[in-house]
């Protein structure tokens, strides 16, 4: 359904898109890069003002690349990021360059570059670790421990003498940490911190929110708040919430569904609101998915859904749920809504 007159009227979902296609047509092998261009043109035509900020986009990429020599304003901002990202290592050099393009697009279609940088913030696009949506990849760091990443996770890594300490700073990880009584190993987030000599364990940080879910072995956590108390220990079979207000209560948790979700690639949740679970699928596929959340606010979710197929967990939900309407305005835009009625609490849906 790619008429313009289907298209939801939002600014920020524009802003957002613009900035995933710059990413996306510079990004990955030829044949990715074939496919995100074919896609493009997709976008492009489910709605005029797409096309108006492509055309913005691509007459900025046709002038970006020329730039030499600086010029008033933010081209001599954006010549001297270049002239720094040629100086840097070659590891770092494509995350400088991603961030660079980013900064300049907002001059380029004219979108808010508040707007743009808080869906494209440059702290995640030049984390150490990061991965795009819908990719999942495993690291072994220098001391043998293991870190998993979801789709759409980002994380810095601080090694040295003293101590080994992973920031999240978006998305989700699983964590098999390989002993060494010299260093503690923590995972720190903007809400808390995590305290570990070895084990495994899962860390998510969405919406201000940290949820730590243990597998083995035992952590101690403390919340950012408290930085000068003890925390608490939390063990295997149990999961915790962390805010800047401090460390929720301990719940039980199944650690072998967990174990077999992030084997499976699938998503498992109990009673959570449908707003979570999309943004979860979201963080998990190549493209956008957009939604109402206090339209959606009334329906949870207790589901099994795959993470590797995000449409068919999309077409899950809308079997479980009647009153869902999901809608592909092109392969990398899916808009939810529940325009006539939302199923009360204690609905389900699960994989078949």
């Amino acid at each position: 359904m790619n008429s313009s007159s289907s298209t939801p009227n939002d600014t920020d979902l524009l802003e957002r898109q613009a900035a995933d296609w710059l990413v996306r047509l510079g990004h990955g092998s030829a044949a990715e890069r074939r496919q995100a261009e074919q896609a493009f043109g997709e976008w492009k035509a489910a709605d005029p003002r797409h096309a108006s900020a492509a055309a913005g986009m691509e007459r900025f990429l046709a002038q970006f690349a020329q730039i030499r020599k600086p010029t008033d304003g933010d081209g001599r901002a954006a010549h001297l990021a270049l002239e720094s990202a040629r100086q840097t290592t070659r590891a770092k050099r494509s995350r400088v360059r991603r961030t660079v393009a980013a900064l300049c697009l907002a001059l380029a279609v004219g979108v808010p570059g508040y707007s743009l940088l808080h869906a494209y913030p440059p702290t995640l696009l030049m984390a150490d670790l990061r991965t795009a949506d819908g990719a999942w990849q495993t690291h072994t760091l220098e001391d043998g421990t293991r870190i998993t990443l979801q789709g759409g996770s980002a994380v810095n890594l601080r090694y040295d003498a003293k101590r080994r300490a992973v920031q999240l700073l978006r998305g989700e990880i699983l964590v098999e940490v390989a002993k060494d009584a010299a260093r503690p190993f923590l995972v720190e987030t903007a809400q808390g911190s995590i305290r570990a000599l070895g084990t495994r364990f899962v860390v998510q940080e969405a919406d201000a929110v940290t949820t730590l879910s243990m597998l083995e072995s035992k952590v101690r956590v403390r919340a950012a708040a408290d930085a000068d108390a003890d925390g608490i220990v939390v063990a295997a079979g149990q999961r915790v919430r962390i805010t800047t207000a401090g460390v929720g209560a301990v719940e039980p948790v199944d650690g072998r569904s967990i174990d077999d979700a992030w084997r499976y690639r699938q998503l498992v949740v109990s009673d959570r609101p449908l707003a979570e679970v999309l943004d979860q699928l979201a963080r998990n596929r190549p493209g956008t998915i957009r939604y109402d959340r206090a339209q959606i606010a009334g329906i949870r979710v207790s589901a099994v859904l795959p993470l590797d197929d995000t449409d068919r967990a999309l077409q899950l939900l809308k079997n479980n749920f009647p009153a869902l309407r999901i809608r592909s305005f092109s392969s990398w835009l899916v808009w939810v809504d529940a325009p006539d009625a939302a199923n009360g609490p204690g609905s389900r849906a699960s994989e078949k």
